[in-house]
């Protein structure tokens, strides 16, 4: 009892002068988050999740991995077989990226379909495409250290990408290199830039959850909060969700690593780099495959490339593009067609990525590129224009509990 009211002594201590117990305490626990929140939403709880378990493992093995062109292959096969646990952390940490852009395209998917873009949650989706970005950066850097075929071939061709910019092009991949090929002064700085880019999307994520404390959360619904009536505390409803989401994700996330832990990985990646043998096809990680394809379905370098990076900032558009003032898909039947006609053009692209570019997969990686591009500045503005949602309800509470109540009031007929 003294012991704990001891502890309360000092948090009152700490909390008169910098009030962080009672920061944590209002964000983390009395936080009002709409009461209709359905499972869609654990996936950014997981995304964090998935943040820390990148970091904390990517820390352990940047101890033992060696940054020169001449050790890499060789410090990452001695992680594997000579440090304890080297090859737990290993496969942790390789499967977590694919686990971790998993749960980001199904929380990316979800707000799209939910309408977390509109106002006034513009800055809270800028920020989420800038965690993506830096995701993605970050991911194919780290792709690059192992130094096997994989790695060393994707680096060549993915910088060369930036030789296409004119005039300024061809130096811009100089010194991606840091010199006339990739070698070993391009692996330091791609390690020293996977190393630091992790700590950079941590402070993003942090000014992410700012935005929605400050914006509050959207929900299925995609109404406002009207008052006390439509929100509960975050602690405990919440958590006790997330908690169980992180339990059933583990038993997926952890079933790869002890089992199938080369799943998401290239064979020509356990072959050490060399610059003399170019491999029959060189295919980016699977999370790549979509943009992999937009960029390979246009001949022209340039607007290839452009066509590449404008894929993911086209998005950033997405809040004017879509000027509906309906949010969510359950109240607008048409754009919910659409919606997942555009999951499933990704879908082919992806799978279009991971074939060679030619015959029947170069016709449908272009059709696919072009619905991609066509559905986002054409046919979602001309939804917005044309489409009549269904109507909303008044409130949050209204078919939470009236759903209840007509549910309750038929069970009573029943009984009757």
């Amino acid at each position: 009892m003294s012991q704990s009211n001891g502890n309360s002594r000092v948090v009152k201590w700490i909390d008169e002068r910098l009030p962080i117990f009672s920061f944590m305490n209002h964000e983390l626990r009395e936080y009002p988050t709409p009461k209709n929140l359905s499972y869609w939403w654990n996936f950014g709880s997981l995304a964090g999740f998935m943040l820390v378990v990148m970091i904390a493992t990517g820390v352990m093995l940047a101890m033992q991995y060696t940054p020169n062109a001449a050790l890499a292959f060789d410090s990452v096969e001695r992680i594997m077989r000579d440090v304890n646990y080297g090859w737990l952390l290993r496969y942790l940490h390789m499967n977590g990226a694919s686990f971790f852009f998993i749960v980001v395209y199904i929380h990316i998917f979800r707000g799209l379909y939910y309408g977390s873009y509109k106002a006034p949650r513009e800055l809270l989706w800028w920020l989420g495409l800038a965690i993506l970005l830096l995701m993605m950066a970050t991911a194919f850097m780290g792709y690059v250290l192992p130094w096997g075929q994989m790695s060393f071939w994707g680096a060549t061709v993915i910088t060369n990408l930036f030789s296409a910019i004119p005039w300024a092009g061809k130096y811009i991949v100089h010194w991606l290199w840091g010199g006339f090929a990739v070698d070993n002064p391009t692996l330091n700085r791609f390690f020293a830039l996977h190393y630091l880019l992790p700590f950079v999307i941590l402070g993003v994520v942090f000014l992410h959850l700012w935005a929605l404390h400050t914006t509050r959360s959207n929900n299925p619904l995609g109404i406002d909060v009207k008052g006390p009536q439509d929100s509960i505390p975050f602690h405990p409803y919440y958590t006790v969700k997330d908690y169980f989401g992180i339990a059933v994700f583990l038993i997926i996330y952890l079933a790869f690593v002890f089992f199938l832990p080369n799943f998401f990985g290239e064979p020509d990646n356990y072959i050490q780099a060399n610059p003399l043998v170019t491999p029959p096809e060189i295919v980016p990680e699977w999370y790549f495959l979509p943009f992999y394809a937009i960029l390979r379905s246009i001949p022209q370098k340039l607007i290839g490339v452009i066509a590449l990076f404008s894929s993911i900032l086209i998005l950033a558009a997405l809040p004017w593009l879509d000027f509906s003032k309906v949010r969510s898909a359950r109240f607008r039947p048409v754009f919910k067609k659409f919606f997942w006609l555009m999951v499933l053009d990704v879908l082919v692209l992806g799978w279009v990525g991971h074939n060679p570019p030619e015959g029947m997969f170069l016709v449908i990686g272009r059709i696919a590129t072009a619905y991609y591009f066509l559905h986002w500045l054409v046919i979602v503005p001309l939804i917005a224009l044309f489409e009549r949602p269904r109507p909303l309800p008044a409130s949050i509470s209204q078919p939470v509990l009236g759903g209840g109540m007509a549910a309750a009031g038929a069970k009573s007929m029943e009984k009757a």
